[in-house]
């Protein structure tokens, strides 16, 4: 039998603690619900970097589709929707939450 290499095992690992961790949040009001530690470690090595290329994709989109956007007069939906929306959820959200803070929140 083949053993897992150590990257396998490190993902076989975080992904294990991010379901235990999941069922282990506090139940209650956005206020008090804490992240468990798995979720911030599945957070920080898989959510964030493709959020992160997600912003970076989001950002060559728009830019390639900028023109016809101006014509459409929807400049501020694309940027919204290709660059906010995923830069927000990759720079605002705390490590380990599942919902971002809007700038008109804080």
């Amino acid at each position: 039998m083949k053993r897992m290499s150590g990257v396998g095992t490190g993902l076989a690992l975080v992904l294990a603690m991010s379901v235990a961790g999941q069922s282990a949040m506090a139940i209650g009001n956005d206020e008090t619900i804490q992240p468990s530690g798995g979720a911030m470690i599945v957070d920080a090595v898989v959510a964030r970097p493709l959020l992160a290329a997600a912003t970076l994709g989001g950002t060559a989109i728009f830019l390639v589709s900028l023109p016809f956007s101006a014509l459409g007069g929807n400049v501020d939906t694309a940027a919204d929707t290709l660059i906010k929306t995923p830069a927000e959820a990759t720079f605002r959200r705390c490590l380990g939450c599942k919902v971002s803070r809007r700038a008109d929140e804080m």
